[in-house]
């Protein structure tokens, strides 16, 4: 089963409000956004988003460029119900986002909570990298949420990579400036706990050798 085959099968056997990443409020994720791009006409993107209430909330708070990606037509369906009209003002993607054609440098602020640990093969975070860097501009901003060091090992029946807030950064280098780290207990519709790393970075086309990394400080919300 290819990975496409896979989220199709996870979205069509449980219901968005049922997988285990699902949150009732995105209000870490929504706050960061509203914090760094508080230009409505910001453009956004949000990656795996399909099961995710963040664009509801952020169409609510009056951003007018929103855009989902998500590998799984039925999880964008599902998206696309639970928002009803307001649906028509969001932009639908369903791609592989290592191998999406995006817009070039169109997006303000990209958003992932629970894609990037996915990506077990250094190849497929690779060309994840290399997708944020033509999409994102320089003065952009990443935010990316991971399974913690303690999380879980597994998800929805497939491996995960865990990050620190240190390690994540790493993996997308440099031209990526940190700019703070948090750290998401967060509950499951099981009742189970989860613990995620929430890293945010600003893109900088800046020439030369790599800055040396460095511990980040963690803001536990």
């Amino acid at each position: 089963m290819d990975r496409k085959e896979h989220w199709e099968a996870v979205y069509r056997s449980k219901r968005p409000t049922e997988v285990s990443w699902y949150q009732v409020e995105a209000d870490l994720s929504a706050r960061l956004i509203q914090d760094v791009v508080p230009d409505r006409a910001a453009t956004i993107i949000d990656v795996g988003g399909g099961a995710s209430v963040l664009i509801s909330q952020l169409d609510a708070a009056g951003y007018t460029d929103l855009t989902v990606l998500d590998l799984s037509g039925a999880a964008i369906a599902a998206a696309r119900a639970a928002l009803g009209p307001r649906a028509d003002r969001i932009q639908w993607l369903e791609d592989d986002i290592l191998e999406a054609d995006l817009v070039p440098n169109g997006y303000h602020f990209w958003h992932d909570r629970a894609v990037f640990h996915f990506l077990t093969d250094p190849g497929a975070r690779s060309a994840y990298v290399e997708q944020v860097r033509r999409a994102v501009p320089s003065g952009g901003f990443v935010l990316v949420a991971t399974f913690a060091e303690d999380g879980p090992s597994r998800c929805s029946g497939l491996d995960v990579m865990r990050y620190s807030p240190t390690s994540l950064h790493a993996e997308f280098g440099h031209g990526f400036v940190y700019v703070a780290a948090h750290r998401e207990e967060h509950r499951t519709p099981s009742g189970g706990l989860q613990a995620f790393t929430y890293c945010l970075c600003r893109r900088e086309a800046v020439p030369g050798p790599p800055p040396h990394h460095h511990a980040f400080s963690m803001a536990a919300r």
